[in-house]
Parts: structure tokens; sequence; C-alpha cells
């Protein structure tokens, strides 16, 4: 395991875990499987951990690095390598199709977990410049997004990335990996872009959200407080109005959203 690098540069407001583990930074290279020439992304890539070893696995790496301190850093280590480029950045304020340099590319990172929601969604939006997507997030995260229907994890972000990716857990990262430890166990998780099957995703958005605004609560209950007609377009879309947002299906998601798109009343 590697102690190379301490926690003194540890920004607890960037919510910055540095990793250490040889074995974990191997198995997530694996899980790249990168071919030498490829382009990489890699989101926030700290002190170098992963850094060091995309690039002797011949990838073509951009790093976006929000913290203004570790860029002068990761410049004067790797610079000098053909196959880097730093962009100091934020993820959630970038648009990436500013950073990918030959889409669509492989994105790596260990996100900061008290955004990794909002990163994902961020992904969800701009999924078409990415061939894989391999993410460090907090286990709890990844259970849920995983879940399958009727699991009482599965919730709003879940059909969201569930639409929009084939999702798959790799394995589970203990605290001692990481410099400072978290207080939280964290999970890689595979995510590979797919096409939609909802015909308009916002208003698929606007759908889930309301579905799971009160999770004890029916589809219908929550949808109606919002959605004029809900019952109707429940029935037409074949789902039982008695059932809970957490049951349905991706297929089931999406009939609703046609449904309510094409027979919406005026």
């Amino acid at each position: 395991m590697k102690q190379t690098k301490t926690n003194r540069f540890a920004k607890k407001s960037l919510g910055q875990n540095f990793l250490i583990d040889d074995n974990v930074i191997a198995r997530i290279i694996a899980s790249l499987d990168i071919i030498a020439g490829e382009s990489v992304v890699e989101i926030g890539p700290g002190r170098g951990a992963l850094t060091s070893e995309l690039l002797d696995s011949g990838a073509n790496l951009t790093g976006l690095e929000i913290d203004r301190e570790l860029v002068p850093r990761l410049k004067e280590e790797y610079g000098d390598r053909d196959n880097f480029r730093c962009i100091e950045g934020d993820v959630l304020q970038v648009d990436l199709s500013t950073v990918v340099e030959d889409p669509p590319t492989k994105l790596v990172g260990n996100l900061p977990y008290y955004i990794s929601s909002a990163i994902l969604q961020k992904l969800i939006e701009q999924r078409n410049l990415f061939s894989r997507i391999v993410l460090m997030l907090q286990k709890e995260v990844v259970d849920r997004v995983v879940a399958k229907p009727g699991d009482s994890a599965r919730g709003f972000l879940t059909v969201l990335v569930e639409d929009a990716f084939d999702s798959k857990r790799l394995f589970d990262v203990p605290p001692e990996a990481f410099i400072p430890r978290p207080k939280v166990q964290s999970t890689v998780v595979l995510l590979t872009p797919r096409d939609s099957e909802v015909q308009d995703s916002l208003l698929f958005r606007k759908i889930a959200s309301v579905a799971f605004a009160q999770k004890r609560k029916t589809i219908l209950n929550n949808l109606k407080q919002t959605v004029e007609g809900a019952d109707d377009f429940l029935r037409l879309a074949e789902i039982d109005p008695r059932r809970r947002a957490e049951t349905l299906t991706s297929a089931e998601w999406a009939s609703l959203i046609h449904t309510i798109s094409n027979k919406k009343k005026p």
C-alpha cells in the first residue's frame, strides 16, 4: 500500500480522500480496459495515484482538477509526458465537450462523495462523450444506482442512471485504502452509456422526481398532486396506480412518459 502521499493537503471543503492502495489502483486501471493511444479523462486526479498508472498504460490522459493548489503540482510531476494535459476546473461547471478531445472516450474518477449525485446527473446529460465510465463512489450511492425494481434503495437517481447506463458494481473499497480515511465504505462501479428509452428526458426527470417525492405513497398519490389525469395516464401505460414508484421497470417508465407526452390534455 502506498504511503508516500500524506493527508497534509487534503481539503475537507473539497471532499478530498486520496487513494493510496496499489491493489485498488490496479483494479481500477484494469476495469477501464485501456488500449494504448486512446483518450481517457480523469475527474479529480488529486495527487496522482491513478494518474501515473493511467499514463503508463499509454492512454492520452486529460486530468480535470478543481484544486488550484494541486494543478501546478500535477503539471510539474507529469508535464513532461507527451500523453498528459491538466485542466483546472469544476466538473459541475465545465462543459465536458470542451474537455474531451476524441469522443467517445473513457472516464475515471474518485468522486467527492458530497456531490457524487450531481456529477452523475451531469454525466447522464453528456454521456454521448463517453464509451466507458469507472467511478469510485460511496457504497450507499452505488447501492441506489444498481438497485433493481422493488428494492427499497431504488429512487430518483436510480431510474435516471438506469435509463442512461448499463451499471455494474465492480468491488468494494475499505476506508484504509485512503488518506485521510473516510467514515464510509466505498465502491467502484462501471457505467456503460446506452440510448435512452424515454422520448422526453426533461419530462422524465419531472415525473420521476414527483413520483419519488414520498416513497411510502403509491405512485398515483404522488403524481396526482401535480399531474392532472395521473390515474388515466397510469392505466393507459398499464401500470397499477396502487404500486410504488420503486417497483417500476425501465420499460414501464418509458411507457408512462410516452403516454403522458402524447396524451397530455391541452
